[in-house]
């Protein structure tokens, strides 16, 4: 799972590689009302999402991570009330929703570690 959100961070931090690039943009410029700049939003989000990622594989400062993956998953799934018209259609989910409800397997499998943490 580790790698994963790895290689999802690690996409956002070079151009046009990302599939979630706009998504993650607008939903970021809503969150902050604008006060982060997409070039600044990007490499920011894949930073973040690399060092958990990172985390989650090494399992060093686990709990610190876990915490920063809910926030960050957070964030991600604001973006379906933030952006209806990107994320639903009629309804039912378009692409870009889809893309970011997969994020829910990881969050579920998060879970399950935090779980695992917890008990520790």
């Amino acid at each position: 799972m580790g790698l994963i959100y790895c290689w999802f961070g690690i996409l956002k931090l070079f151009p046009a590689t990302s599939p979630a690039e706009r998504i993650a943009v607008q939903t970021m410029t809503e969150l902050t009302g604008g006060l982060v700049p997409a070039r600044v939003s990007l490499p920011l989000l894949g930073t973040a999402e690399t060092l958990i990622g990172l985390v989650l594989v090494t399992g060093i400062l686990l709990r610190h991570a876990l915490a920063a993956f809910y926030a960050h998953m957070s964030g991600v799934l604001s973006s379906l009330i933030l952006l209806p018209d990107v994320m639903w259609h009629h309804g039912i989910p378009t692409l870009d929703g889809q893309y970011v409800l997969k994020n829910l397997v990881l969050i579920a499998a998060c879970l399950a570690v935090t779980a695992d943490e917890l008990t520790r």
